[in-house]
């Protein structure tokens, strides 16, 4: 219609022609502008899923929508006009034709259907322009069923993620899933920890109750402190779903509950390092009380990588398969870029963790 204004108005004889043209080139910047708005790719989607019932989704609105992307909505738009103006011609003109033939059919008008040289639609051919009414129905129908099957095919290709927005949700998909694993590993460390610490003390406790009653009352003094411990170890984890921080190496003395010769140095690393260190040693320690016997030693220095060295003499209740601590602080170490040694070196378990002075968080 605008084209059609336009072209007449180019006819006229006293017609301003730059004017004409400056109209021209803002009606068409007016007409291309929307297919590449996100706005417009936001109701498209919207559409698709409700008349199509494609599933899509959504645009991430904190990332700006990339040229290609762009591109395809607009191509998604102007298939839609297409596909909304054929349907639309279908329906104004074949519908109203097999109406019309159907009428001639059934003797309702008098030679409506006429030529210039036919003449009045005689009795003979109302056969016909039935058959030619029945195929304009169904064609219409399939037309609009196959265009409708086109468009569901095509809206995931055109109104999908790009593969540069795919890689990117995978990319946060394990980025959650990673958080995930971080939070049940402190969950284990710090909780198995406490846990352990407890159920050995109120052993110890039960079997020297009458014998030793005093040891008994340090052991269960030495429960209730554990018990606190843990719950803001608890805190602490839970904390990590809104914050980074968590304990660190300075607050390893906390874990030095029991038979333990420590040997700390002071070392200087990155916070990230310095809390993965503490769960390493952590899980150390709860390793050892299950499945150690008699004296543990801790030493932490940092001749050049930090050094975590855990030993104890090996108990008869000792895990072979290494269990989930093991596994855990494998995985701690190597997602820091260091390494992990564990094993039974004669009659004794040692682990060494050689962790980076610098990483990445």
């Amino acid at each position: 219609m605008t084209a059609g204004l336009l072209a007449q108005m180019l006819t006229m004889p006293d017609s301003n022609l730059a004017g004409v043209l400056a109209t021209a080139a803002v009606a068409f910047a007016i007409a291309v502008v929307p297919p590449f708005l996100g706005g417009t790719r936001e109701l498209e989607i919207t559409a698709a899923r409700a008349l199509l019932g494609v599933r899509l989704p959504d645009h991430d609105r904190g990332r700006p929508m990339a040229l290609e992307t762009r591109l395809r909505s607009a191509v998604w738009f102007g298939l839609h006009l297409v596909s909304g103006a054929v349907v639309a011609t279908l329906v104004l003109i074949a519908v109203p034709l097999a109406l019309l033939a159907f009428t001639e059919r059934l003797g309702l008008t008098d030679g409506a259907l006429t030529g210039s040289d036919l003449g009045p639609v005689g009795a003979e051919d109302r056969w016909a322009w039935t058959g030619v009414g029945v195929a304009l129905l169904i064609g219409t129908v399939y037309a609009t069923a196959g265009l409708g099957s086109l468009a569901a095919t095509m809206a995931p290709v055109l109104l999908g993620p790009s593969a540069a927005e795919r890689v990117a949700a995978l990319e946060a998909q394990e980025r959650t899933l990673a958080e995930r694993n971080r939070l049940a590993r402190e969950l284990h460390d710090s909780v198995g920890h406490a846990l352990t610490a407890v159920t050995l003390q109120a052993g110890a406790a039960r079997t020297v109750f009458d014998s030793d009653p005093d040891f008994a009352r340090r052991a269960l003094g030495t429960i209730e402190d554990l018990g606190r411990t843990a719950l803001e170890e608890l805190d602490a984890v839970l904390g990590l779903l809104r914050d980074a921080d968590g304990p660190a190496l300075a607050d390893v003395g906390r874990l030095l509950t029991g038979d333990v010769d420590a040997r700390i140095d002071d070392v200087e690393v990155p916070g990230h390092i310095s809390r993965e260190a503490f769960r390493i040693v952590q899980e150390g320690l709860t390793n050892a009380a299950k499945h150690g016997t008699g004296r543990v030693t801790l030493r932490i220095a940092a001749p050049g990588a930090l050094v975590i060295e855990i030993t104890n003499a090996v108990g008869p209740t000792r895990a072979t398969s290494g269990g989930r601590g093991l596994a855990g602080m494998r995985e701690r170490v190597r997602l820091l870029g260091g390494s992990l040694t564990a094993g039974e070196e004669d009659g004794t378990w040692r682990v060494v963790a050689r962790l980076p002075r610098e990483g990445n968080e």
